[in-house]
């Protein structure tokens, strides 16, 4: 029997947003990845683009409440923009929309199943719902329908592997380390085996 609350603590906000700090940082150096990638001309820096969705999934298996995907992109999201030293109306959007795609997901399984299926199905709603708003801010309306299909198969592919199952691996191993357990309320299973 869980005493475990659904909505958030003040904890929570502040390891979600401590999550995303630490994202937001990650996020600028990957830029020079991205920027590496997309000098091949091959449409591969998509391949790295899930690593921008990455924080809403990693905050959600961690805490397992709804809402922190959503707090984690967007926070995430907003770091960035300090860390870059400017302010980008542009990235808010994204990290907004990226983090409720990844909300969706985990609420459409009512917020109980953290399996990589759902990890993965995350990423892939948040690579979805990232490409109209690159659509409207860039330049894909002056791109190949073809190369628009390609760059879009693979943000897929990255927010499927990169972002859901690089965040699963991450957090599964942060749970063998037993690190989480600070992070989750105890359960009476916890402390009947005292």
């Amino acid at each position: 029997m869980s005493t475990e609350s659904k909505g958030l603590k003040l904890s929570d906000i502040l390891i979600t947003v401590f999550i995303a700090v630490i994202f937001a940082i990650i996020y600028k150096v990957w830029w020079g990845f991205y920027g590496i990638a997309e000098a091949t001309g091959l449409r591969i820096e998509q391949l790295t683009y899930g690593m921008w969705f990455i924080a809403a999934i990693i905050a959600y298996l961690l805490i397992k409440k709804p809402g922190v995907a959503l707090l984690a992109e967007f926070a995430a999201g907003a770091g960035e923009t300090i860390v870059m030293g400017q302010f980008h109306i542009p990235t808010l959007i994204y990290a907004f929309l990226q983090g409720l795609a990844c909300e969706l997901v985990f609420m459409l399984y009512r917020y109980n199943r953290h399996t990589l299926f759902v990890s993965m199905l995350a990423g892939v709603a948040a690579a979805i719902a990232s490409f109209p708003i690159d659509w409207y801010y860039g330049y894909l309306s002056e791109v190949q329908l073809w190369n628009v299909i390609l760059m879009l198969v693979f943000r897929i592919i990255s927010g499927a592997i990169l972002a859901g199952g690089l965040a699963y691996v991450i957090v599964k191993a942060l749970e063998k380390t037993g690190v989480t357990k600070l992070l989750r309320p105890s359960q009476k299973e916890d402390y009947d085996a005292l």
